[in-house]
This record gives C-alpha cells, sequence and structure tokens, in this order.
C-alpha cells in the first residue's frame, strides 16, 4: 500500500527530535543552570543567551531537516492525504501546530537577544538596545512562559507523528478509505472490521 520513504523519515523525524530535546533541555538545563550559577540578574542573562547564542545554528538546522522531511513527506503522501478518512485532519492539524512552533521558536529568539541586549555592558549592546528600549521585566516574564510553549508544540508534533505513523497500518489505510468512499457515495455497504485482524 506505501512505498518506503526512509530518508524523509529520517529528516522529518531527527529534526523534529533535535527542536523538541533542544527547547526542552534548554528550558530546564540551560535556563535552570544559569539561574543556579549567576548570581546576579546580568549574569544569568550572559550565561543563558550565550548557551542559546551557540544553539541557535544547530537548531536553525534541526527546524530546516525537519521542514525538508515534512514537506517531501506530504508530497510523497499526498494521494493518502487526499483519500483516506482522518488523515487530511491530521495534516491539517500538524501543519497547524508547525506554525505555530516556528512561531514561538521565532519570538522566544526574539526576547532573548532584546533582553540579552538590554543586560549588555558592551557599547555596541548598549547603543542597540538605547534604540529599541524594551521592559525587561515584561520581556522576561513572557520568555519564562515561551520557553515552555516551544517544547510544548513540538511535542505536540511529536504525538501526531505517532498518530499518523498508525494511520499508515496496511489495516487503517483500507479502513479510511472505505471511510472516505462511504461519505462520498452514501448508499455503498457498510464496511467490514477492518480491526479485527492485525
Amino acid at each position: 500500500m506505501s512505498e518506503r520513504n526512509t530518508m524523509l523519515r529520517s529528516l522529518h523525524d531527527v529534526g523534529l527530535a533535535a527542536w523538541f530535546g533542544g527547547s526542552l533541555m534548554g528550558a530546564v538545563g540551560l535556563n535552570g543552570a544559569a539561574r543556579d550559577e549567576g548570581g546576579t540578574r546580568a549574569t544569568t542573562v550572559r550565561i543563558a543567551s550565550s548557551g542559546w547564542t551557540k544553539w541557535t545554528p544547530v537548531n536553525a538546522a534541526a527546524i530546516a531537516t525537519h521542514l525538508v522531511g515534512s514537506s517531501g513527506l506530504l508530497s510523497a503522501n499526498a494521494a493518502r492525504v487526499a483519500t483516506q478518512q482522518g488523515v487530511t485532519a491530521s495534516t491539517i492539524s500538524k501543519t497547524v501546530l508547525t506554525g505555530a512552533a516556528l512561531a514561538a521558536t521565532a519570538y522566544s529568539r526574539i526576547l532573548g537577544k532584546k533582553i540579552e541586549l538590554a543586560a549588555s555592558s558592551d557599547p555596541d549592546d548598549v547603543e542597540k538596545a538605547s534604540k529599541h528600549p524594551i521592559d525587561t521585566d515584561r520581556a522576561q516574564r513572557q520568555l519564562a512562559c515561551m520557553q515552555w510553549v516551544v517544547p510544548a508544540l513540538t511535542g505536540g508534533l511529536l504525538i501526531l507523528n505517532a498518530l499518523q505513523g498508525e494511520q499508515q497500518r496496511p489495516t487503517e489505510q483500507v479502513h479510511g478509505m472505505w471511510q472516505r468512499a462511504l461519505s462520498l457515495v452514501p448508499d455503498m455497504p457498510s464496511a467490514p472490521d477492518w480491526h479485527l485482524t492485525h
């Protein structure tokens, strides 16, 4: 029923794993260590910012890898999306969740960079911060919230990925396609119970 797409699936899964794992480790490990070891607010910000700055290129590569894999899998499974009941809904949900995770990741990085500039003692950073002044307390509260939003959204993507893996089982494909056909032609006979055999 389906052909192998090992490379695309690997790109999709490895990229998503790094995106989720990196955001969760950053929220728990990096930010937690910065709070414990920083001493002062400025030092805490510098430690956390330094870690996130080092992670940003890897995270960007992980996200790009995931998006390439996702796009390829969507193209490879276009027929299933169109004909198997339930797949369109899970695909739309996954697309919306991916967009939300991308927006949350970008917004978190913007907040982090603004806080970093505001806490810096470097004259160039001070000048940049003065051109775009921010309420650092408010920005830090928002960032404290966003640090959990990104792993929550990417974790949701992992759950939808598991659902879509189940939808690719041969019995699920046959059942889903039959249900889609029934919805288009209501006079067709009921589908047999495809779930009795595994």
